[in-house]
């Protein structure tokens, strides 16, 4: 309420001021009535100044007709300019001028702006997302809802030896490379739960200080097992990562989403851009925040121009992201996405989470598939400015935008 009584006071100031001059008319007759005074002034001291002897007959007899001339000249101007009908079209004009004003302020705030949305201060902002961060599922509870692909497409010899690993590498808890070859088959199939458990596995054999490859894979992997979620348990291994390497692009990454989701996308955005900045471009975490820091900005109401994002990772740099091959690492990546297509389609979800899947597509080269998701959360979010500018962003940085 505060804020319609304090639009509606500037309205009316700003409409006061405009339309003021043409209630009052041109002023012409204001102007008018004043040289009449004066010029009548002029005659009476025109008189006094020959009762004191200062002005000669003749002179004062010219100096009458000069002032009677423009007497009379002013009071015509007067007469022709205080008519009615003048006055009526300024006055039929200035209300116009005010209706037209309303109408005009009123449609683009609600074309441009969020009528009906709620203020709410900075500090109760920050303890919202603050609420949002601790109440995220546990990475257990985000896999639950884990759906695995179907394996119907998968050769038989392949699903052979993936159902040979699953049998004997747990008899060998102590066998690396079968741990790294389970992780890697598992993830080649789109099990991620089952490949983040084998990828766990292996870095405790690794002792204290695990490889932070390994680490980095880890974190690929718990992150699509959760649905792209990052849970409280792979938030503590990005910080054990960040302990080793400050500068560690996946961690970085990863932590960003975190505060994305969470509504924090000034810390999300200070992430991505520290990433970016050092590059390169074509490294496949750097290109997903080129896509996403944009919106971040715009959320957090920083002025940031992002620079042009990669087309998407090709195969030899997703192969060379982590130790996954570029199959390894697709089949991820595609499936990650679809778990989250399934679950908003389902479910819904927040813009936030519609603007990540608009953006997957477009680093995935799905454009028909991204601009499906578009319409679908634009629908869902019609009337809603700032949820509208969020999947706005999206679009444009999956390059479906027009």
């Amino acid at each position: 309420m505060l804020f319609w009584i304090i639009a509606a006071g500037l309205a009316l100031v700003a409409a006061a001021t405009l339309v003021a001059p043409l209630w009052r008319g041109t002023g012409a007759p204001m102007q008018a009535r004043n040289d009449i005074a004066v010029y009548r002034d002029q005659l009476a001291e025109v008189d006094r100044d020959i009762a004191r002897g200062v002005l000669a007959a003749d002179e004062a007899e010219r100096t009458r007709t000069e002032v009677a001339r423009r007497l009379l000249a002013a009071d015509k101007a007067g007469a022709e300019t205080l008519t009615e009908a003048p006055q009526r079209i300024s006055r039929g004009m200035a209300v116009t001028l005010v209706v037209l004003m309303i109408a005009i302020s009123g449609g683009l705030y609600w074309w441009l702006g969020a009528p009906g949305y709620p203020d709410m201060p900075r500090a109760e902002r920050l303890a919202q997302a603050a609420q949002l961060l601790k109440d995220r599922p546990s990475q257990a509870q985000a896999e639950a809802g884990f759906v695995a692909p179907s394996t119907a497409q998968i050769p038989a010899d392949q699903m052979a030896l993936i159902d040979r690993l699953r049998q004997v590498v747990p008899t060998r808890p102590e066998d690396k490379q079968g741990w790294t070859l389970l992780s890697q088959q598992e993830a080649g199939v789109g099990n991620f739960p089952a490949a983040a458990r084998a990828q766990a596995h292996l870095l405790s054999l690794e002792g204290d200080t695990p490889e932070l490859a390994d680490m980095e894979r880890l974190a690929d992997l718990m992150v699509a097992a959760a649905g792209g979620t990052v849970s409280p348990e792979a938030e503590d291994l990005m910080k054990g990562i960040l302990a080793r390497d400050p500068s560690n692009i996946t961690a970085n990454y990863y932590l960003g989403l975190m505060y994305a989701q969470t509504d924090r996308p000034d810390i999300a955005f200070g992430m991505w851009k520290k990433i970016i900045d050092r590059g390169p471009a074509t490294e496949p975490h750097i290109a997903v925040a080129l896509t996403q820091i944009g919106t971040a900005a715009d959320l957090a109401g920083i002025n940031y121009t992002p620079p042009q994002a990669a087309p998407g990772p090709s195969a030899g740099d997703v192969a060379a992201a982590g130790q996954m091959s570029a199959a390894d690492r697709t089949a991820m990546i595609k499936t990650m996405v679809a778990g989250l297509a399934d679950r908003l389609n389902t479910d819904g979800g927040t813009p936030e989470e519609w603007a990540r899947l608009i953006t997957s597509y477009g680093v995935l080269g799905q454009p028909d598939d991204a601009r499906a998701a578009w319409e679908k959360a634009k629908a869902a979010y019609s009337g809603n400015a700032s949820a509208l500018d969020t999947l706005a962003n999206a679009a444009q940085g999956a390059g479906i935008a027009q």
